[in-house]
């Protein structure tokens, strides 16, 4: 796989796997599927900057998170998402 460093605060994310099936059991089409609003972070920039100081940022490599929007991209044939840390909205533990 490509490598690829984000930037600043932004964040690239392996988007969840949906399910093809309802909980009944019927499979649903591809233009019925809703894109994956969670994911695993990949790999992550090195902060922002507030104050003349560099802000960490407070999500890490291989959590789990919820995100509200990012840019679609594809490496390697592999789909990901690469959005600022502000559009992240929760880090699901397990």
């Amino acid at each position: 796989m490509a490598k690829i460093q984000p930037l600043g605060d932004h964040v690239l994310i392996k988007p969840s796997i949906i399910e093809e099936k309802t909980l009944s059991g019927i499979v649903l089409p591809d233009s019925a599927k809703e894109k994956a609003k969670q994911g695993e972070v990949i790999a992550i920039g090195s902060g922002k900057y507030g104050d003349g100081k560099l802000i960490n940022l407070e999500v890490k490599v291989g959590q789990t998170v919820l995100y509200s929007w990012g840019d679609e991209i594809k490496i390697d044939g592999e789909e990901f998402v690469l959005v600022s840390e502000s559009s992240i909205q929760a880090v699901i533990e397990r």
